[in-house]
């Protein structure tokens, strides 16, 4: 909608300003211009620089000057000539526009409105006055699904998932930076949580399968009201940062099946480190070599039978119970009895955690 507004500014300050007159976007693209025919076009590189000043930036006859309603300057303004005169107009512009499209974002944008929700940059005394105004609905089941692009693609990832839901009064899709998108999505009051895990699968086959962009999801937990949404995407983050730590194989995650993982993450590391060191009073656990470390996964993989894990394994029974009795000797804890296992499972997701060093929310 910005692209829109800024061209019907640019439309009317025509006869006004006697020159070309445009406004580009960060990635150095022309969004709007008073010559039409520039649209689309991406400038050069070392336009970068006129984002990292708030002053007028004269470069290849034509003065810039950055404007944006957040911290950091979103779009760029630009006139033709490089005398006083265009540096005057870039300024008056600027400003113009920066007061236009803020005025705008605060009444008519809805996108506007959900990300301020969930980012938690609005008081929650104004979140249902705002709702009412922009007459949103507010007794609706929602959750918030977070996508995050682990690797650089060369296609509008944003757009895509734009396409995907195109119910603009239903669904929002919220550009929050460079890799994590936050899709809003509607959805029945008691929907099962299968059938999130099969939206967000279908979010990433569609990305990996027609533009191999490779993408983890984490799914918060549903909400009624507004006010809420900030705690689903919280749960959404914390989904994919635990996610990350202790299911490194698992594109899809959803806070509802953290189990103890999410317990891990809410530990302050002091209370982590005093747990370590009362279980392996005997021997650090950096004393276990990969292949005993790789023993002990199968062997819970495998329910603690020592049967099937030796098969598994391709190893003779005695050998297993061998590695099993070195590892009680060095950790002072028997895998084989159940309560032992259970602090050993812990202790290695601790210490997962603890080497991870994860974002907090």
């Amino acid at each position: 909608m910005s692209n829109r507004l800024f061209q019907a500014i640019m439309h009317q300050m025509t006869e006004a300003v006697d020159r070309t007159i445009g406004v580009l976007d960060e990635t150095g693209t022309v969004i709007s211009c008073s010559e039409l025919s520039r649209v689309g076009e991406v400038l050069p590189p070392e336009l970068s620089s006129v984002f990292q000043t708030a002053d007028p930036v004269v470069l290849d006859g034509c003065v810039y000057k950055s404007f944006g309603t957040h911290m950091h300057p979103e779009y760029a303004v630009f006139v033709e000539g490089d005398d006083e005169l265009a540096q005057k107009y870039a300024s008056v512009l600027a400003v113009s526009l920066s007061s236009i499209k803020q005025y705008y974002d605060e009444k008519y944008d809805r996108g506007n409105f959900i990300k301020n929700v969930i980012l938690d940059n609005i008081l929650p005394g104004d979140i249902y006055l705002k709702a009412r105004e922009l007459r949103f609905n507010n007794e609706v089941t929602r959750v918030v699904v977070l996508i995050r692009i682990t690797e650089h693609v060369d296609i509008s990832v944003y757009d895509i998932i734009q396409n995907l839901f195109p119910d603009k009064n239903k669904d929002f899709v919220i550009n929050l930076n460079e890799t994590d998108i936050a899709l809003i999505k509607e959805v029945k009051p008691n929907v099962d949580p299968r059938d999130l895990e099969k939206l967000a699968r279908s979010i990433a086959d569609s990305l990996g399968a027609e533009y191999y962009s490779h993408v983890l999801v984490g799914i918060g937990t549903t909400v009624e009201g507004i006010k809420d949404l900030a705690r689903s995407f919280r749960e959404a983050q914390v989904a994919l940062e635990v996610g990350k730590v202790f299911d490194t194989e698992k594109t899809i995650v959803s806070y509802d099946n953290l189990g103890i993982a999410r317990l891990i993450y809410q530990l302050p590391t002091t209370l982590c480190e005093m747990f370590l060191k009362e279980v392996f009073k005997r021997g650090s656990i950096e004393s276990l070599d990969q292949e005993t470390l790789f023993t002990i996964q199968k062997f819970f993989e495998n329910n603690l039978n020592v049967s099937e894990t030796s098969r598994k394994l391709f190893v003779h029974r005695n050998t297993l119970v061998y590695r099993l009795e070195k590892i009680k000797k060095l950790t002072g804890l028997d895998l084989r009895e159940f309560d032992d296992a259970i602090v050993f499972k812990v202790a290695l997701m601790v210490k997962k955690y603890l080497d991870s060093s994860p974002i907090k929310y």
